[in-house]
């Protein structure tokens, strides 16, 4: 006997890619259970499905940078609740960060592939299930966006989730309407634009001096950011080619603003209406030409 549930959750994280930098993702995640039935007649309750599985899974992958333990390229070292990693890329895109353990997912993998991920959580989850449960199927899968899409990672110091951590992200899709139409050309620019790219906000922006593990490197063609929040102090450098800055805090709803403010300078006259999504089917509308 099997039971199975589509869409149980959806997983919003980056993982460290050699060639992208940090990928921010989200993963629907599907499962399916086996085993035999218990005193209830049943595998395991429905809302004991949603509500035990989908809180470990939360709990050890959701909004975390996810690392792959085994890559060569990975150097850690851990002390005192912070954990300190370099990720030492070549042509000197090299990325560093000092957070809080909690930040982090270390997958045991060379790279960060929805297999070893699925491995990774089938084995969290499946040691925490009743004993009548003999195995799981964890299936990870992107959405379906008929449109275009970007990868983004950032880090939200205000919020009092998860979200705080400095390197955490999202598949999105965006729409642009003008005039009441779907402007796929104009979607597709920001889409491009915003490809595996890292959002930061201006006030997060520090000297490289002052990084807590800087030692006399040569971080020229990096920005180094920092901040303190409720969990604790995050702690990111990474290639400027990979970054972009904004002027304000990376919430959906500022990045809505924000694409629709700058296309307005570009549009003046025109009707226009900018959707960013963050992640799967959550997201923020803004309506311009005097957005707010």
């Amino acid at each position: 006997m099997r039971l199975f549930v589509r869409d149980l959750t959806v997983i919003d994280s980056t993982y460290l890619c050699p060639d992208r930098g940090l990928v921010g993702e989200s993963w629907l995640v599907d499962i399916e259970l086996g085993g035999s039935l218990n005193e209830m007649d049943m595998l395991l309750d429905f809302g004991q499905v949603k509500k035990l599985i989908k809180r470990l899974i939360d709990e050890k992958v959701d909004h975390k940078l996810l690392v792959p333990q085994r890559s060569p390229l990975c150097r850690v070292s851990s002390s005192d609740g912070y954990t300190e990693l370099d990720f030492l890329r070549p042509s000197g895109k090299s990325i560093h960060l000092r957070c809080p353990d909690e930040a982090y997912t270390f997958i045991d993998a060379v790279e960060v592939s929805n297999q070893a991920l699925s491995k990774y959580v089938t084995e969290v989850v499946l040691a925490q299930l009743p004993k009548n449960i003999k195995d799981i199927s964890i299936s990870l899968r992107h959405e379906q966006i008929d449109g275009p899409y970007y990868h983004y990672s950032h880090g939200l110091k205000k919020h009092d989730g998860n979200c705080q951590r400095i390197a955490h992200g999202h598949r999105s899709a965006i729409e642009i309407m003008v005039d009441g139409e779907l402007d796929i050309d104009l979607a597709t620019s920001w889409a491009m634009k915003w490809r595996n790219i890292y959002l930061g906000s201006e006030e997060d922006v520090v000297e490289s001096s002052l990084i807590s593990f800087y030692h006399s490197q040569d971080w020229q063609q990096h920005y180094a950011f920092a901040y303190e929040s409720p969990q604790g102090k995050f702690e990111l450098v990474l290639p400027k080619t990979e970054t972009d800055i904004l002027p304000c805090e990376t919430t959906v709803e500022n990045l809505a603003a924000y694409i629709a403010r700058t296309l307005a300078k570009v549009l003046n006259g025109h009707k226009l209406m900018v959707r960013a999504y963050e992640g799967v089917g959550k997201g923020a509308i803004c309506e311009a030409n005097n957005p707010q």
